[in-house]
């Protein structure tokens, strides 16, 4: 009930797996020094998304299937089982998106029950689903701390370059200073409470709350921004482009689709830190499109600048 439309809404919700653009990020910005040879990154990064996808049928079949054995420490519905259950906490749209927490306790408590169902305790069983959750958070805050380093980085250089008085920002293109920069940024945004609540000690630490409703939609249009470059790539080398092409557009609509529908209940609700990222997002994304429409033609054929080559270390 008062469930968002399907489309494009599904293609921003499923925001991982065969296509995300956090994990273009990833696998340009990490995976890509990690592999010996060029040839290794169609095995790892298959071989990464078919397990991904593994796991979210896991996560389907914790959160639909698992629950329904029961959930004894929910506050509400801790005495039912089975489809009763399900109905109560999946009634309608309101409660499905309850927030983050009773998401992440979903999936917890639907995997110890199958872990139970197999002789583990109850107590071990959510114990080791806590603890697989705190890994992924902490292998993803490390992967992302990592690459918002280059991403300071890079835009150093590029201020340096065509800002006024670029050679302020010259400190950020060391490794150790755009670190910290990435740390202490990404720490005073988790210090604030999440929207609408008031500061107080019982309150803060719940910043990331304020950006997390723009994840999906986001990450997927940085996916069809990655496709663009992908297109661009095989275009210049004079390649077919049609079956990169039509997930691209695709892409590109969904997200920014998605985003309009999404920046009406913002606006509804006076969120308008998220309304304005969510404009400069879209300003941004139209940028993109325009300046590759206008190079579209002059591109095929024209081959990148190769990089230098690698000093190798002693």
């Amino acid at each position: 009930l008062n469930a968002p439309p399907v489309w494009p809404v599904l293609f921003v919700t499923i925001a991982c797996g065969a296509i995300s653009g956090f994990h273009c990020l990833v696998s340009s910005g990490t995976s890509s020094k990690q592999l010996q040879c060029e040839t290794d990154a169609q095995f790892v990064g298959y071989g990464s998304m078919l397990m991904e996808g593994f796991l979210a049928v896991l996560v389907i079949l914790a959160v639909s299937a698992g629950i329904g054995i029961g959930w004894a420490d929910h506050p509400k519905f801790g005495t039912l089982v089975g489809a009763e259950l399900w109905n109560n906490i999946y009634h309608d749209w309101a409660s499905a998106d309850a927030g983050l927490a009773t998401k992440i306790g979903a999936f917890v408590v639907g995997s110890a029950n199958f872990l139970e169902a197999i002789g583990v305790s109850h107590r071990m069983a959510l114990a080791i689903m806590g603890v697989l959750v705190a890994s992924f958070a902490g292998t993803t805050l490390d992967t992302a701390t990592r690459l918002q380093r280059y991403v300071v980085q890079e835009l150093s250089r590029a201020l340096q370059q065509h800002a006024p008085g670029g050679a302020v920002f010259r400190p950020l293109e060391n490794m150790h200073v755009a670190t910290l920069f990435a740390v202490v940024t990404a720490f005073m945004l988790a210090l604030f409470p999440k929207p609408g609540d008031a500061w107080s000690w019982a309150t803060i630490g719940k910043g990331g709350m304020i950006l997390w409703p723009m994840f999906g939609a986001t990450n997927q249009l940085l996916g069809g921004l990655a496709f663009l470059v992908i297109t661009f790539w095989l275009w210049r080398r004079g390649k077919p482009i049609w079956f990169v092409a039509i997930p691209t557009v695709f892409m590109l609509i969904m997200p920014a689709w998605a985003l309009l529908i999404q920046m009406r209940g913002w606006y509804e609700k006076e969120s308008y830190l998220l309304l304005f990222i969510a404009i400069v997002t879209l300003a941004l994304e139209a940028w993109m499109l325009v300046e590759a429409f206008l190079m579209f033609p002059r591109a095929k054929g024209v081959l990148e600048e190769a990089l230098p080559p690698l000093k190798a270390r002693a």
